[in-house]
Formats: C-alpha cells, structure tokens, sequence
C-alpha cells in the first residue's frame, strides 16, 4: 500500500510532504511527495499522516474494564480503542490485593502484543496500590498498601515480565527502597500522593522518572511550596496529563506543554468503562462511578477516570491551542518512548510496525491501518 501525497508527521515532529509504503505490516518507505508508485494507492492528498496513537494509561472502554473477570474484555477494549486510532495500549490496573491483581495479570499475560485486529496491549500499567490513602482519588481505600516488593516481583513474573510502569506515593514508609527495586525492572511513576518537593526530588533521585497525570491527586503547586510538580520540572523524564476539558483547565493543559516543553508531556486518557457508552451508572476499581455527559465521578462527586478517549483528549488539546504538532508528539511518540515502546511504535520511520493513521481536518481518522492492515 502506497499513501500518496500525505502531509507525513516525522519521528522529528514536524510534517513533511512525503509519499508512505506499508508492506508486509511494516513501513518500508518515507520518500518526497510523488515518487512511489505500487499496485495499490490510496491518495492522501490534504491529510495527515500521523503514527498510531499510544495509551499508556486506561483502564477501560466501551463498558469493558481491564480488571474485569475475562479475555472478552480486553478484547472489546482492544477493538474500540483501534476503532478510535489508539493502536497500542497499556491496559491499567487499581488499587486491589495481590491475588485479585494476578488473576488479572494471569488473564492478561497471553494477549501482550497480541494481534487481535484491533489495538495491541502492549504491557501493564500497575496504578496501585502502593498510595498515599489521603490521596486516593477513586481508589479503594481498603486495598492501599505500603510498598512491597516481594508482592510486585511476584506479578512481575506473573505478567511475563510485562509490567512497563508501577506507581506509588514517595512518602509512605519503605518507598525509596522499592523505587531503587522497581526502577531496574520498570518504570516507576508518582502518584496519588502527598509528597512536598523534598520527598519527590529524592524519589526521582532513587529512580522514579515518571509522574500521573499531573495535577490530579497530588499537592497544588505553590510558589513557596512546589511539591511534586516543582520536582518533576526538574527530573521527570515524562509527565502524564489529561486533556478532556474536565480534569484540567485549558490554561493548565497550555502551561504544561509550555513548562515541560514537547517533548516530555504524555496525553493519557484514564479512560474508564464509561467511554463510548451512553450516560450512566458504571464501576471502576469496585466502586460505583457516574457518567453524564463525559464527565465520571463517584458519589462523593470525587472525579473517577476519564470517559474521554486518547483521541478526543488529543484533539481537544488542539482545541485548546497547543500547536499540532506538540500534541501529536504527546499522543505518540513521547508516550511511546516512555515506557520503551519507540523502537517498533510511535512514529513514522522505515523499518517501524505500520501503526498508521490518515487524519482528516477535523483530526479524526479517516483511515486506520493496524500492522499494516486497514482497519477503516
């Protein structure tokens, strides 16, 4: 397959006009505008040629849930998110105890970088449940734990070694000990914490890289007292942030991509059952949420996920005046690179799997090829 004529987004973050072959569910060639020809063209005049879009934090859609009692459930995840343009994911987790986290993990383990013709699971993202309870957002407070290692080295194998980022509130005793454990096997993100800017900056000095969707279930930043926000502006690799409209103000989703620049912001979804389903009453983490009108919350009216997809969140961020190409970055190539994905997704460069997406100017996808194969 030959995409002719494309405004082709580059693993430099820019757009080129280029032509694009897919072959054999890789890319093989990005060459000028006009130069390649095949038996089979698709004239992409006008659009956008982006990467797949890769989710490195949700825990459901489409009334499935990653923790649910079944394969059938990632399955229908994993054929929603695809149909959005979300080609890889990381399937999250709650807060829950040990053997409810590894008959997940069990059920999970046969379908990482399984081709199921949607989007990949391409590894776990363990949200829990090493917390700060006074920061629990919509995690249980009866299965949040100090720091285990033996616990996390155990689902570490049950995964098949797929767990690619576990996270936990710096503060709790024993943390700095499974940061220096965990960060030698994983990723290792703050999270639903009350950590101040001392206590953070020692976590990313023991390992921790990685920071949850920043701003949510965490101190404020204050001018006098920067807590962890102030700390990952000095040592995060990534920062994780939602741009549904509804977790941050636009201003903050601007100031983000401003502060830490493009290159380390990831759009994650946090997505819940209750994205691409009607308003109502669903479950998250055994908890009951309720959706109206994309907005999720717990009775408490404590907000609990997103019931926004990785896609809506991208275009959204467009809406709310971050370049194109700064938000392309944080849907694609950044998350990709931080939980070591970028060497097979992410971008569009030769020899890469053919997760490639034809954007319309309204940026939804026109077409959708999954390992080369079109899904739209």
């Amino acid at each position: 397959m030959i995409l002719k004529n494309g405004r082709v987004f580059t693993e430099n973050g820019v757009f080129i006009d280029a032509d694009v072959e897919l072959k054999d569910g890789k890319i093989v060639k990005v060459a000028p505008r006009g130069t390649l020809s095949g038996d089979e063209e698709l004239d992409v005049q006008g659009k956008y040629v982006t990467p797949g879009f890769v989710d490195i934090h949700i825990h459901g859609a489409k009334g499935s849930d990653f923790c649910d009692n079944g394969a059938e459930h990632i399955e229908t995840m994993s054929s929603y998110l695809g149909s959005e343009g979300i080609t890889s994911f990381c399937g999250t987790t709650m807060a829950f105890d040990e053997p409810i986290l590894q008959s997940i993990f069990e059920t999970a383990r046969p379908y990482i970088n399984k081709e199921t013709g949607g989007a990949v699971l391409r590894g776990i993202n363990m949200e829990g449940p090493f917390f700060n309870k006074d920061k629990k957002g919509a995690q249980a407070e009866k299965y949040i734990v100090t720091p285990d290692q033996g616990m996390f080295d155990r689902l570490y194998e049950v995964s098949g070694r797929s767990i690619k980022l576990v996270d936990i509130a710096p503060e709790v005793a024993g943390s700095y000990d499974f940061i220096r454990h965990a960060s030698k096997k994983c990723v290792v993100s703050i999270a639903h914490t009350c950590a101040n800017y001392d206590q953070a900056k020692e976590a990313f000095a023991c390992g921790a890289s990685h920071v949850t969707h920043i701003f949510n279930a965490m101190p404020a930043f204050g001018h006098r007292d920067p807590g962890v926000i102030g700390a990952a502006s000095d040592d995060a690799a990534h920062v994780e942030m939602i741009s549904d409209g509804i977790h941050l103000h636009p201003a903050v989703v601007r100031s983000v991509f401003k502060w830490f620049g493009d290159d380390r912001v990831c759009l994650i979804s946090d997505a819940m059952r209750a994205v691409g389903m009607p308003n109502g009453v669903y479950s998250l983490g055994g908890q009951t949420v309720y959706m109206t009108d994309g907005k999720a919350t717990l009775e408490s009216g404590v907000i609990a996920g997103s019931a926004t997809s990785l896609a809506e969140c991208f275009r959204r961020a467009v809406s709310f005046n971050v370049p194109l190409e700064s938000a392309l970055k944080a849907a694609t190539i950044n998350p990709a690179k931080a939980v070591g994905l970028f060497d097979e997704v992410g971008s569009i460069t030769e020899g890469k799997r053919a997760d490639v997406l034809v954007l319309d100017e309204t940026l939804h996808p026109e077409h959708i090829f999954i390992g080369g194969v079109k899904t739209k």
